[in-house]
């Protein structure tokens, strides 16, 4: 049986937080990827980054689903039914130039 997501009515459209990783900014550390969070924008690093901002995000707030937002490439992951999202052109378009650090 294929597991599916229980959380897509609650994607939203949401602006960015920040032009990178929020809390890596504040901090000065690097970032690998940065994750977009659809439910307010929160604008966070990938579980391949040191930090995992993300996830500890997610853990804070129970939001749900996060976007690859650098540059937004179309899909999301759901944290609580850990599964992949086909967001189509459902995607969040930049606010500016984002730094990269890879």
């Amino acid at each position: 049986m294929s597991k599916h997501c229980t959380h897509t009515a609650g994607i939203a459209r949401v602006v960015p937080g920040r032009l990178g990783c929020e809390e890596c900014l504040k901090t000065g550390d690097e970032w690998v990827h940065l994750r977009l969070c659809r439910t307010c924008g929160h604008v966070g690093c990938c579980d391949d980054s040191p930090n995992r901002h993300a996830t500890k995000h997610f853990h804070a707030t129970s939001h749900p689903i996060i976007e690859g937002y650098d540059p937004p490439e179309g899909w999301g992951w759901c944290f609580v039914d850990k599964v992949m999202l086909d967001l189509g052109s459902d995607t969040t378009p930049q606010n500016g130039p984002i730094p990269r650090y890879y």
